[in-house]
């Protein structure tokens, strides 16, 4: 089992993720290989809140270009977690 660091990369600041604050739901991008159980205790270990749920995303990775160059960012997973009532994460 890797450690909840590992699983939980970063708590992802955009202005769709501010709008779904008001919802209970946060989102983060989390390690490719981890399952929804995996983000649901690396979350309620880090944070010290209950989750109700997990959605996951893979989100694909862009074409970029690098003078004559085509190459490709790298596709990642995004987490959309939703607090139980009375949860909240402090952002700062």
């Amino acid at each position: 089992m890797a450690i909840s660091y590992d699983i939980v990369k970063t708590l992802i600041r955009t202005e769709k993720g501010t709008v779904l604050e008001l919802e209970r739901k946060y989102l983060f991008q989390v390690d490719r290989r981890s399952t929804k159980v995996d983000i649901r205790r690396a979350i309620e270990s880090i944070y010290k809140v209950k989750v109700q749920d997990v959605n996951t995303i893979v989100v694909p990775g862009k074409k970029k270009r690098v003078r004559q160059a085509l190459g490709r960012t790298p596709d990642w997973k995004k987490a959309v977690v939703t607090l139980k009532e009375g949860s909240k994460i402090e952002v700062t």
